[in-house]
């Protein structure tokens, strides 16, 4: 809800719920704290709000007859077979200025990949709240949302949906083993082996004996913020057969904390780019190998990606990483491309379409077809004081070549007047696919 005030938390040190890539997004929801939304808070915590403020208007009722979502930054996104799945995140007021709302708890939009249809579906369970800066991965079907900023701070809870139960229900993971990681966001995660692997984020210090550092960003303690917070370099584990909380004993070279930065997994190795640290932005590029946790990193040449925080890094083949966008130490909203190479450790500018839609704050999401979807973000500097361009726009990169299968799809659609009736003849699942992309209203890509 008070993702605007991440400008001014962010000079301070703190930026809006998810803005600040990596330090501080807490402040975010300090600021709004007068105008929470009723939907995002506890039962318990309901009655405490004073009558007198009236809680800025929400998602729920301004997308209500809307058949795509609301325009957003600071949200998550994963996708589970066609399917990509949207939650959270923060947009403007349509009413009150320069202050942001949250998007409803409740709310989950899905994007089938082949139909391009936008759906909306409401979820049931106990969220106990909308957040910007959480940490949303999916794992055999199951979407796992761990901490985040609302408009109290930050958190630690970490909950699970299932995507392909009859219905969407959220449940809190409760009762785990093992020392929790801190109440923070702009984390990022690896998964491996069943494993959820969160590295680094903003926010509270933590409490208890936690491997890793954690730096205290000084000037968060001058925006409403008693605790004061930080960035770190943590490591944990979740184990999603014990349910067990556990750190691992690293070596070599470890990366300085940070927040907003990027995490991609490639077979055993978690890979981890950019993101900020105190006032600066980031462009190293480390691995930690998932098995023995040693740290690498990795050279950057100086003709790479500039550094940057709220950029996104995603996996696109076993060898390549694709990174897109992201905002500068300068305050610069970036649009530009990469492919690193994994084996080659080597960075290629991609060329594509979208030169025109810098984004910070997005999220990017790897196809079936290899594509990549990227999801709304903010398209100017969501510190200034001006407006924020936050984003409902969907940009598809083309980054590998197109299946046989796909082309030969695209090849019937194109000439299906003389071949519909011949359909028929094919398998159930080719022929159910044909269907779903002749509703396609648009031919995306880059």
């Amino acid at each position: 809800m008070a993702e605007r005030m991440a400008e001014m938390e962010e000079d301070m040190g703190e930026v809006p719920a998810g803005e600040d890539d990596n330090d501080s997004d807490r402040e975010e929801d300090e600021r709004l704290f007068a105008w929470m939304v009723n939907d995002d808070m506890d039962e318990d915590e309901e009655d405490e709000e004073v009558e007198d403020e009236q809680p800025l208007e929400t998602e729920a009722s301004e997308s209500f007859e809307l058949d795509t979502p609301a325009e957003r930054s600071g949200h998550i996104a994963v996708i589970d077979r066609n399917i990509m799945y949207v939650w959270g995140g923060y947009k403007n007021s349509q009413n009150h200025g320069f202050f942001d709302l949250y998007l409803p708890r409740n709310e989950i939009w899905t994007y089938n990949m082949e139909s391009g249809v936008w759906t909306k579906h409401v979820a049931g369970g106990n969220l106990h709240t909308s957040m910007s800066g959480s940490c949303g991965v999916c794992v055999d079907g199951v979407l796992y949302l761990f901490g985040g900023h609302h408009a109290r701070g930050n958190t630690n809870r970490i909950y699970r949906l299932p995507l392909r139960a009859p219905s969407l229900v959220w449940e809190e993971m409760r009762d785990l083993k093992g020392l929790p990681p801190s109440c923070k966001d702009k984390l990022g995660c690896w998964v491996q082996k069943n494993r959820l692997i969160f590295f680094g984020g903003y926010g509270y210090a933590a409490q208890g004996p936690h491997q890793g550092t954690f730096e205290y960003d000084e000037s968060s303690s001058l925006v409403w913020d008693s605790l004061g917070r930080g960035w770190n370099n943590h490591i944990h584990i979740l184990d999603l057969e014990t349910y067990t909380w556990s750190q691992p004993i690293t070596t070599g070279n470890t990366p300085s904390p940070r927040a907003a930065h990027a995490c991609a997994t490639i077979g055993n190795r978690g890979y981890v780019f950019g993101g900020r640290y105190k006032n600066y932005r980031l462009n190293d590029l480390y691995y930690i190998d998932l098995d023995t946790w040693e740290w690498h990193e990795m050279s950057v040449p100086q003709q790479g990606p500039v550094g940057r925080s709220w950029h996104s890094f995603t996996p696109v083949s076993p060898d390549h990483i694709f990174l897109f966008g992201g905002f500068t130490t300068e305050r610069e909203t970036l649009s530009d491309a990469w492919l690193y190479s994994v084996s080659k450790n080597e960075w290629k500018p991609f060329k594509h379409s979208h030169t025109e839609r810098p984004r910070l704050w997005h999220t990017a999401c790897s196809g079936p077809d290899g594509e990549v979807f990227v999801f709304g973000g903010c398209a100017n500097n969501l510190l200034s004081h001006h407006r924020a361009a936050h984003s409902n726009e969907l940009l598809v990169f083309n980054v590998q070549p197109k299946s046989l299968v796909r082309f030969c799809m695209e090849t019937v659609l194109q000439h299906k007047e003389r071949l519909s009736s011949y359909w028929d003849c094919l398998p159930k699942h080719l022929l159910h696919s044909l269907k779903q992309r002749m509703s396609r209203v648009n031919t995306l890509g880059s």
